[in-house]
């Protein structure tokens, strides 16, 4: 077998999975990875929103358990993957 006939043969689906490698693996795998660097700097202070839309500031993190401040000493615990977003970084204070 020639190469001009290997390519015939295999050289559409070569461009498909480049195509699907770049279009969709790729970004999927850097949106992973944004949120994976996310969730690793959550911080005591930080003004959140979950997965499920509750908007609280962390008093609390253990492990993989986040203890969130939603307002009149309403307290819930959620797990770090439920968090969705930060909105705002706590201030660094200087001492």
């Amino acid at each position: 077998m020639n190469t001009a006939t290997f390519m015939q043969q295999f050289g559409p689906i070569i461009i498909i999975f480049a195509i699907f490698y770049f279009l969709i693996i790729r970004p999927q795998q850097k949106r992973e990875k944004e949120r994976r660097d996310m969730l690793s700097s959550l911080k005591e202070g930080d003004d959140v929103i979950t997965v499920g839309g509750i908007y609280g500031k962390i008093l609390n993190i253990k492990d993989d358990v986040i203890t969130l401040d939603v307002g009149d000493k309403i307290k819930l615990k959620v797990t770090r993957t439920a968090i969705g977003n930060i909105l705002k970084k706590r201030e660094k204070t200087e001492d």
